[in-house]
């Protein structure tokens, strides 16, 4: 019983500990305020069209690179209005190894349309062994296994250990398919800036309680306490329950497995509540800035348009006066007045188009130098003739490899979020090696990387009739081959930032450069 109370003291005083340091985030630093991002990956995996009710047939799983030990069997048998699944895995290590978030194995049927449903949670037995008995509606579907914070989430992570695997005898084989879907990033139950401290477990509670804990943080680091305040405080009231159950000498571990579900279901409710309603909110604030925008633009025009047609019509009346004064004059001044006049506007004219022309000038300016000091906060960016160069090191990159590593995402997807406000922006990605290595290796991995942060940028929705990639290998350097120093500056991608809201347009790079000069 000590034990079990020491065990409880742990778990308030980290969740006490995670609040704390994320009110101080957001409370001392606003550059540190917790946002919430869904980071999606996709991924395709075979599969099977099962015959409805055509008896029974057995698939295979095989381990990803991430547990290449696991394996595992299941026999799918038609059932009146569903699909039995009868499934049994082993070589399954604790999910906790992939992150403090990561509790349990959910078991998800893909149909071919990429849509993922959850039909089970598989548990770690003894000897790394688990066997599961589930139902599906779905009549063909691909099977996968991933590492997940609790057992109701409802999309899957992109922690997946095992995939179905199509055996010779596998029944509807001759239709199979490919299922490509959308899986949650790693990373993506815990928003940047916020501290998710691990669990610590104790053998004397289910697996649920822990999981119950989880989904109540990972709700709170969604924003439920804000976005879905009512499903929230439920889940929080719930899991106080739970704890109160925990914390008795004699405790029913079904009924505690019961109440700690509820928490889960509850809590993952919340989660999904907040993320939609902070998503609306924030496009309602984007389409009423754009909203006002247009209004102040035409209460302006409307106000210059009353402007001229009173100073119209004072004029008129200023020509009436001096005709009725003297008449024996009125055709001689009257068109004199009439070039003067038509001077006056041609002049104005003139004043007008100058001065539209001065702030058009200056307009593109301001929003370049605006541009260039966002960029900067986030990669080291330079302003050149051909427009804002944005320089991507090649740490961004695994060595030798186009593969971008999660912090390059990052970046890169706060660099999209700023492009993505000005839609004529148009983007020139260049990738750069160093002289190490043959030219065909050097110029296929500098198109490779170009192109992987082409990719990237695209899923951020900007469009990809505004980018271009190209691959330049080592004929581009910017420092000499001879140093390692300058070697690392010269394996680079760079992101060309043009059009004509800022003033440039990518043009041709000489092709020829000396070692040690800038483009």
């Amino acid at each position: 019983m000590q034990k079990f109370a020491a065990s409880l003291a742990v778990l308030a005083a980290l969740g006490a500990c995670t609040a704390a340091q994320t009110q101080s985030a957001v409370s001392s630093d606003s550059s540190h305020i917790v946002i919430y991002r869904e980071n999606v990956v996709s991924r395709t995996t075979r599969a099977v069209s099962y015959k409805h009710r055509s008896g029974s047939t057995k698939i295979d799983f095989a381990g990803t690179n991430l547990m290449a030990a696991a394996q595992g069997e299941a026999r799918v048998e038609s059932k009146r209005g569903a699909l039995e699944i009868k499934a049994e895995f082993s070589g399954l290590e604790r999910p906790t190894a992939f992150g403090s978030e990561y509790l349990t194995y959910v078991l998800w049927a893909i149909s071919p349309e990429g849509r993922a449903m959850n039909i089970g949670e598989v548990l770690v037995g003894e000897n790394h062994r688990s066997k599961l008995d589930v139902t599906t509606d779905l009549q063909a579907f691909a099977m996968i296994v991933t590492a997940e914070p609790y057992y109701a989430v409802r999309r899957p992570s992109n922690v997946v250990v095992l995939e179905n695997v199509i055996r010779p005898d596998t029944v509807g084989a001759s239709e199979v398919v490919d299922a490509k879907f959308e899986l949650i990033d790693r990373g993506g139950y815990i928003p940047t800036g916020y501290n998710f401290d691990p669990v610590v477990l104790s053998a004397k509670l289910p697996l649920e309680f822990y999981e119950a804990r989880n989904a109540v943080r990972i709700a709170r680091s969604a924003g439920a306490e804000t976005y879905a305040t009512t499903s929230y405080e439920n889940a929080v009231a719930q899991l106080k329950l739970v704890d109160d159950l925990a914390a008795m000498r004699h405790v029913e571990t079904k009924e505690l497995i019961a109440k700690s579900r509820e928490v889960v279901q509850t809590a993952d409710d919340a989660r999904e509540i907040a993320v939609k309603r902070e998503d609306a909110d924030r496009l309602e604030g984007e389409r009423d800035a754009a909203a006002g925008q247009v209004a102040d633009a035409n209460a302006k025009s409307d106000a210059d348009a009353r402007a001229r047609r009173r100073a119209e019509e004072e004029r008129a009346e200023a020509d009436r006066r001096r005709a009725d004064a003297d008449h024996a004059a009125a055709a001689a001044q009257l068109q004199t007045q009439a070039a003067q006049a038509e001077s006056d506007r041609n002049r104005a004219a003139a004043a007008n188009s100058d001065h539209q022309l001065q702030q058009a000038v200056q307009d593109r300016e301001e929003l370049r130098a605006k541009l260039l000091q966002q960029f900067n906060a986030i990669l080291s960016t330079r302003d050149t003739a051909r427009g804002l160069v944005v320089n991507l090191s090649d740490v961004l990159f695994d060595t030798g490899k186009y593969t971008l590593r999660p912090g390059a995402r990052e970046k890169l997807s706060k660099i999209s979020g700023i492009i993505l406000v000005y839609p004529d922006l148009r983007l020139a990605i260049e990738g750069n090696t160093d002289s190490v290595g043959g030219d065909a290796m050097n110029q296929t991995l500098s198109e490779l990387r170009a192109k992987a942060v082409l990719d990237y940028l695209a899923l951020q929705n900007i469009p990809t009739t505004s980018m271009t990639s190209q691959g330049f290998g080592k004929t581009q350097p910017v420092a000499s081959n001879d140093t390692a120093e300058g070697r690392q500056q010269n394996r680079r991608v760079e992101m060309i930032v043009s059009g004509d809201v800022i003033g440039t347009a990518v043009g041709p790079v000489s092709q020829n450069l000396p070692p040690g000069s800038r483009p």
